[in-house]
């Protein structure tokens, strides 16, 4: 495409857009747009934001809304968990609505790096693309003064320029405008309709039934600067309110942070955060007509001018002198603020962000409860699911080890550790006495499971686990509902970001692995002056951050011990559930004494005992054989009782599918698949130690050998064998699981060091 064409391009797409998105309009065509779509423009501040949240959706399973999972949110900013959160500021702003007014600052509290500042970054953010919509839509307005044909401004009534005079400014060109004042509050147009006018106004509009106009938008009124121009202009035309609204160019406008439209940040700090400046003798006001001159007109400035209509985010709001904020009490109280004494109607959603410390602190606050009654507390916990902190490092993965390999594991162990170091045992005196056995039993590796998918501990008899699960509720709420909650203290994602990049920096081979993790880890854990939960006495197994770390060794080792030999091929994974299927079929007709049928002859056949005592022997099945064979008969019918809605019932089907009727029993006794598991591992020990040998000896790594080193050549056909088993070792690794040839490498030699 030639550089003409690409500018035209340009033009025509910008030119279209413009029309599409009416820009400019008179005043009289925006009456017309409220007449249309009287919900859309006459919203204050918290209905826009409610509306723009119900705009993206809301995950009914969950409850998500989705506006924090946009493609246009920045990484560092999309909000992971935290539905309830997301839940809790709905609902403050539907109170917002029904009262009429943004009457209390939204307050969150939290851990450091528990993610408010990214949560209100989410909604601004949204507001932001919303406001490009038409759904979106959001107007202020300008005063236009037009040139008369001397070039000498006018009010318009002298020698006119343009046809258009006779209906409105608006639409002049540049040429025919003498002067444009903004109004700096972003002033709603329906102000410029006096307060009388517009209640009557409003009451003949086709309003939908569920919406209720704002105290701002009926009793509103305009910036101290535009009610001395539109008092002006009326006495100017002798009251023809028609000939004023000549004057009034009506503007669409955007939702900006970057440009501080109706997007603010405030961070913390000792000036006011509203002032205002005299322009009377501004030059630019030289164009205005004589009649405008003796005004003293003043601009008002600040941080809550321009979130005005929008959003405001008091960053470590705490973090100020208290003094220097009591100006908010009367600010959501009456939704207005004195700016030089003049009173400057305000109508946004403010936030405020504070540790807890921070709260304590606040609370022994002599007025605190004056503050109290004009804040919406809303706590933002660190989460307590690895699921999903282990989403915030994949999704950061990028900027934690830009172009450098990440080997398998390395992020979920990272956010296993957290969480780990999260939790607090619970207390056993507050459960009945039937479930205090159970709770009191959980170890904090247990609890990490029960909260990330609600897996039952394997021990468990099938009454426990469902006693376990009926109660899951109530170990959730535990410690909710006080001051040192679950998911107060532990280490933050910042802090694991941290980590990881100490974890990077000790790669001699630019990779992040599970060994460098490790090592990071330990050294981390002996800052204890610097970090008080790793201070903390631990109790029954929790709160031992040190001690975590050799739980994530041995989970680690699982996992790729299991990667290994499904990458080497000594079994297929799927044997275990067939051969947990034929047991179960051969045991159930032993208990109900009938016959099988032979899949191959199609006659009915006496159980196979010997299949049976081989499946005991590798599982270890205890002495009673008819207590086990019966109690697995017994979970197959308590699992079905348990998960008997459609999604469930279908999650026990092979492959999910409903034409299938056979339960997956590999999910139901996940316990006795890793007893298999283990039992044909611990039989190809020695096999491992001889592939470990032979990939050091004879296979060359990709960054090349040591220097002096040099590679052997096998010298008989068990050595090659060994040669040809390591290399496709590394192979599957990289190919299945994600590994590159060093982190394959390190993963297997730390696992024949630990286990072989």
């Amino acid at each position: 495409m030639s550089t003409e064409n690409f500018v035209s391009s340009i033009h025509n797409k910008i030119h279209t857009d413009f029309k599409e998105q009416k820009r400019i309009l008179s005043f009289e065509e925006y009456l017309l747009l409220i007449q249309k779509s009287p919900r859309q423009h006459l919203r204050s501040s918290a209905q826009y934001i409610a509306d723009m949240m119900d705009y993206y959706g809301q995950d009914e399973e969950s409850g998500r809304f989705k506006v924090f999972d946009q493609n246009f949110s920045d990484e560092r900013f999309w909000l992971i968990g935290l539905e309830q959160v997301q839940e809790n500021i709905y609902r403050i702003l539907q109170s917002f609505i029904r009262e009429g007014i943004n009457n209390k600052m939204i307050l969150l509290h939290g851990p450091n790096g528990s993610a408010k500042s990214s949560l209100i970054n989410c909604l601004t953010r949204g507001m932001e693309n919303y406001s490009h919509a038409e759904e979106g839509a959001l107007y202020r307005f300008y005063w236009v003064f037009p040139v008369d044909k001397f070039g000498k401004p006018s009010l318009g009534f002298s020698t006119q320029t343009s046809d258009s005079y006779s209906d409105s400014f608006a639409k002049l060109d540049d040429s025919e405008i003498a002067a444009r004042i903004p109004c700096d509050l972003k002033d709603h147009p329906i102000f410029l309709i006096p307060e009388g006018e517009r209640e009557k106004y409003l009451s003949e509009l086709n309003l939908p039934s569920d919406f209720k106009i704002s105290e701002y938008i009926r009793k509103g009124g305009l910036s101290h600067k535009s009610r001395l121009i539109y008092e002006a202009l009326l006495r100017s035309y002798k009251g023809d309110f028609k000939k004023v609204m000549q004057h009034v160019q009506v503007e669409r406008f955007y939702v900006s942070k970057r440009y501080r439209e109706a997007a603010v940040t405030i961070e913390p700090q000792l000036q006011v955060d509203a002032h205002a400046q005299q322009i009377t003798m501004d030059k630019s006001l030289r164009m205005l007509p004589s009649s405008l001159h003796s005004l003293n007109l003043v601009n008002f400035g600040g941080d809550l001018i321009d979130g005005n209509r929008g959003i405001i985010e008091y960053n470590d709001l705490l973090k100020r002198p208290i003094d220097s904020f009591k100006y908010i009490l009367v600010t959501t109280e009456a939704g207005t603020v004195s700016v030089s004494g003049n009173t400057a109607f305000i109508d946004a959603v403010m936030f405020g962000t504070c540790n807890e410390l921070q709260l304590d602190a606040f609370k022994d606050y002599p007025d605190f409860l004056s503050f109290k009654a004009r804040i919406e507390l809303v706590r933002v916990p660190y989460l307590l699911e690895v699921s999903k902190e282990s989403k915030i490092y994949h999704a950061q993965v990028n900027r934690i080890a830009g172009d450098h390999h990440v080997a398998p594991h390395v992020l979920d162990l990272a956010a296993m550790w957290a969480v780990l170091c999260r939790l607090k045992k619970p207390n056993a005196t507050h459960y009945a006495s039937s479930l205090a056995y159970l709770i009191n039993a959980l170890t904090p590796m247990e609890k990490v499971r029960l909260y990330d998918g609600l897996q039952m501990p394997s021990r468990l008899s099938i009454e426990d686990r469902k006693l376990l699960r009926s109660s899951f509720e109530n170990i959730l709420r535990e410690y909710r509902d006080i001051p040192y909650y679950e998911g107060r203290t532990g280490p933050s994602p910042r802090e694991i970001k941290l980590i990881l990049f100490d974890a990077l920096e000790r790669s001699e081979r630019n990779i992040l692995s599970a060994l460098g993790l490790f090592e990071a880890l330990w050294d981390f854990v002996k800052r204890t002056t610097e970090y008080e939960y790793l201070r903390e006495n631990v109790v029954e197994g929790y709160h031992d951050c040190a001690g975590f770390i050799d739980t994530l060794k041995e989970i680690y080792l699982e996992r790729v011990d299991e990667e290994v030999r499904s990458s080497i091929g000594m079994y297929d994974e799927s044997q275990f559930g067939i051969f947990l299927e034929k047991y179960i079929l051969q045991t159930s007709a032993v208990l109900k004494n009938e016959k099988v049928k032979n899949p191959i002859t199609g006659k009915n056949e006496d159980p196979d005992q010997s299949l049976m005592e081989e499946f005991e022997k590798v599982v270890k099945a205890p002495a009673d054989k008819k207590v086990f064979r019966q109690n697995l008969i017994t979970q197959i019918g308590v699992y079905a009782l348990e998960n008997s809605n459609q999604h469930l019932k279908e999650s026990l089907c092979e492959n999910s599918n409903e034409s299938s009727n056979d339960p997956d029993y590999p999910k139901i006794f996940p316990e006795l698949i890793k007893k298999m598991r283990d039992f044909y591992q611990n039989e190809n020990t020695n096999l491992m130690k001889k592939i470990h040998d032979a990939m050091i000896l004879y296979l060359e790594p990709e960054d090349g050998l040591e220097p002096g080193k040099e590679l052997k050549e096998p010298q008989n056909h068990e050595q090659t064998k060994h040669r040809d088993l390591a290399s496709n070792l590394l192979k599957n690794m990289i190919d299945r699981f994600g590994y590159n040839d060093s982190s394959a490498r390190e993963a297997f030699a730390f696992l024949v060091q630990k286990r072989h």
